[in-house]
C-alpha cells in the first residue's frame, strides 16, 4: 500500500502505518487494540519527516530503485479519489502469527477516512479526529502546518529520499506479474525497524505488498485487497459527525 494495488502500497501502508496519540511502537500482546492504530499506512506507525543526513560508511541510494519509487508517486498523484480495502498481519521472530487486522481507508486530496474494527480515523485537512469504539471517546488534534506528521497522502509523496536509503533487489514473478523487490534502510538507526521492503508490479507501478521487520524481531506484512481510483467520495466522509456517535466524550486538543 500504505501504505497497494494499485495504489496503498507505498509503504506500506502506510505505511498508514505515524501515531496521532504519542506512544511508542509495541507488538500486539503489549499494547491494548484501542492505542494500536494498525498498520494502517505501514511505515506511518514509525516514520516522522526529518531532513536527515546519511551517516558516513552508510553508502548511496540505488538510481535504478529511485526510478520505480518515483514512478509509483508519480502514479498515486494523478488519482484523485482513492479507496481501499488493506489488511495486516504481524508474526514473531519464529514466524508465528501473533495478531492480524483488517480495515479500509478513503482518500480525496489531504483529506482521509481510515475504519478499523476497534477505531475511525477523519481527516479533513485541517483537523484530524481518532475515535475510540470500545471507550466511545474521539481525541482531535490539528494537522501539523509544517507537514512533519505522516498522512496516508505522504507515504506516496518522495518521503524515501528524506529517510532511507534505498536500493532495487531484483525482480521474480507472481503468476503473469512481474513483481519487483525494494530494499529500504532507515538513516536514523534509532527507528524501531531496521528493514522495509516493498514488492512492487512493474508494469502498474503500484506497490503489492509491503514488509517490516522490526529490530525485536517481528515482522508485519501490509497488503491491499481491493482498490477503487474512481469512486467518488464526498467530504462528508472526512469529518466525524457527532450525530453518528451519540454519547461520545470529546477530547479536544487543537
Amino acid at each position: 500500500m500504505l501504505l497497494f494495488e494499485p495504489v496503498l502500497r507505498k509503504v506500506i501502508y502506510w505505511v498508514i502505518f505515524a501515531w496521532h496519540k504519542k506512544c511508542r511502537l509495541y507488538t500486539l500482546n503489549q499494547i491494548t487494540m484501542k492505542r494500536f492504530i494498525s498498520f494502517i499506512f505501514s511505515l506511518s506507525l514509525f516514520i516522522t519527516v526529518v531532513n536527515a543526513q546519511v551517516p558516513k560508511g552508510m553508502g548511496n541510494s540505488d538510481p535504478d530503485a529511485k526510478k520505480v519509487l518515483d514512478a509509483v508517486s508519480a502514479k498515486f498523484k494523478t488519482y484523485k479519489y482513492v479507496t481501499a480495502k488493506f489488511n495486516l498481519k504481524i508474526e514473531n521472530s519464529g514466524g508465528k502469527s501473533i495478531g492480524s487486522k483488517t480495515g479500509t481507508v478513503q482518500m480525496k486530496g489531504s483529506k482521509y477516512h481510515v475504519v478499523l474494527t476497534d477505531q475511525e480515523i477523519f481527516c479533513d485537512g485541517n483537523s484530524v479526529w481518532t475515535y475510540d469504539k470500545a471507550a466511545k471517546e474521539v481525541t482531535i488534534t490539528k494537522v501539523d502546518p509544517n507537514g512533519n506528521s505522516m498522512t496516508p497522502q505522504k507515504i506516496f509523496t518522495n518521503f524515501y529520499d528524506k529517510d532511507f536509503l534505498y536500493k532495487l533487489n531484483g525482480e521474480s514473478k507472481s503468476g503473469t506479474k512481474v513483481i519487483q523487490e525494494i530494499e529500504l534502510t532507515p538513516i536514523d538507526k534509532s527507528k524501531a525497524f531496521h528493514k522495509v521492503y516493498l514488492y512492487i508490479d512493474k508494469a502498474a507501478q503500484t506497490i503489492t505488498t509491503t514488509k517490516v521487520l522490526e529490530n525485536t524481531g517481528n515482522k508485519y506484512t501490509y497488503g491491499v485487497s481491493s482498490i477503487n481510483t474512481t469512486a467518488v467520495v464526498p467530504d462528508a466522509s472526512f469529518v466525524f459527525d457527532t450525530k453518528k456517535f451519540p454519547g461520545a466524550e470529546v477530547n479536544d486538543l487543537r
